[in-house]
């Protein structure tokens, strides 16, 4: 097979999460733990951490790469899903995975898939874990999936584990209370590994805190470690950050190039991240970590957080799809100047639709919409329940012609936003 052939086989033979839902869940590691024996156990030849949670976890992914790259590791790094490019799933010093390994992969693992039928994801990983071993990683950041328990890169042992956040998302999967969701995300604290909990809330914070004391491993809450009050937007589009801890301001002008205000709570669990790799003896300066920060998007590749696409009218796009995210967005949207807003809005019909309906600004013109994936809502449908949660606008049958329509009505001065669904961004988002 060809490198085309190879992704045909990846996305139509293999079920994919992201593109069917419930029908290529597994809820358990037997098919992850098959690849790993066939593989000889590659996960066991770098060192990594481990990063789970409901929103965040893609940022401080890509954050604490960014720094580690800085420091000169050869850094690992997987994430999901992709956006533009199957590749971006697996990168080595921000370098995506090259085509012909994807392909060379792909034919060794024929007979492993025939046999016990693994689903995309559960390929994926370990198509990462396989490259990392191969490439000689010096240490890999890995995200879950979806959970933590049950993810496909649960088999790892890390360095240290970090939950980012706790909210409801999949919860048909993971449980309809937050207590449940964190019993599940918190599966990836292992023994006598330390875990870092950027977000702490009532309801999760003593699953955590059990979790980790039957398992001897040490808790740091990076929100009593760290602290930011707010931030400020440079006029080249930077965002600056002043972290303070104990009283004291510790990183002055900290410059981030990913400008989503919410980056201020994805950026303690990072420093604190950092602090625990540096009391393990890894060499990160204060150089390295404003380095790594502040070239976050060119160093990993990340795109799609507050990510802005166009000026005069100001286009922004953020694959944030759960009601925290949303909420997080829609505050950023508020306190960004513009005279009308257009928000170019589609989702998948596995969400909790009317609910997030409800969080969007009622003042804005809609322009409802589907990505081209069996997952996602057929735009009458959405906006017929848009209309019902008091929001207008129209529905066009592609994320295209609604980003058209939406350029088509928008004056220099207005704002359009683009998202609802990781799927609605990366079909909006600019070949870079």
């Amino acid at each position: 097979m060809n490198y085309r052939e190879t992704l045909e086989f990846l996305y139509n033979s293999l079920p994919m999460f992201q593109r069917t839902g419930a029908a290529a869940y597994k809820a358990n590691l037997d098919n992850t733990h098959a690849l790993d024996d066939y593989f000889g156990h590659p996960h066991r030849k770098f060192r990594c951490i481990h990063i789970a949670g409901t929103n965040g976890k893609g940022s401080v992914s890509h954050t604490l790469a960014a720094v580690l790259q800085s420091s000169g590791y050869r850094t690992g790094l997987y994430t999901s899903p992709h956006l533009k490019d199957f590749r971006e799933r697996i990168r080595i010093n921000g370098e995506l995975i090259p085509e012909e390994d994807v392909v060379s992969f792909i034919e060794d693992a024929k007979n492993i898939i025939e046999k016990i039928q693994p689903s995309f994801f559960e390929i994926t990983v370990m198509m990462a874990f396989s490259f990392f071993a191969r490439q000689d990683a010096d240490i890999a950041v890995i995200e879950t999936g979806m959970g933590g328990r049950l993810d496909s890169t649960n088999i790892i042992d890390p360095l240290l584990s970090i939950i980012t956040n706790i909210g409801p998302d999949h919860t048909r999967f993971l449980g309809d209370t937050l207590d449940k969701i964190a019993t599940e995300k918190a599966g990836i604290i292992k023994p006598g590994r330390p875990v870092i909990i950027s977000e702490w809330l009532p309801e999760t914070g003593p699953v955590f805190e059990k979790k980790a004391a039957e398992n001897l491993s040490a808790l740091t809450r990076a929100d009593r470690r760290y602290h930011i009050d707010y931030s400020t937007l440079t006029p080249e589009r930077y965002q600056t950050f002043h972290v303070h801890s104990g009283g004291k301001t510790v990183y002055q002008g900290l410059v981030s190039d990913l400008t989503g205000m919410y980056q201020r709570k994805n950026i303690p669990a990072v420093l604190s991240a950092i602090d625990i790799l540096r009391e393990m003896g890894m060499n990160i300066t204060d150089d390295a970590i404003y380095k790594g920060v502040a070239n976050v998007r060119k160093m990993t590749g990340l795109r799609g957080r507050w990510e802005e696409t166009g000026y005069n009218p100001l286009m922004v796009c953020d694959a944030a799809h759960n009601a925290p995210g949303i909420k997080e967005v829609v505050r950023q949207i508020m306190a960004t100047p513009h005279r009308r807003l257009h928000m170019v809005w589609g989702m998948v019909s596995d969400k909790d639709v009317e609910g997030i309906l409800k969080l969007l600004p009622t003042e804005a013109q809609y322009y409802f919409t589907k990505a081209d994936i069996p997952r996602a809502m057929d735009e009458n449908d959405l906006h017929k329940k848009a209309t019902a949660a008091g929001l207008h606008g129209r529905a066009y049958p592609d994320v295209g012609k609604a980003v058209d329509a939406a350029r088509a009505a928008a004056s220099p001065n207005d704002m359009i936003f683009i998202g609802g669904s990781t799927f609605v961004v990366a079909e909006a988002l600019p070949q870079e």
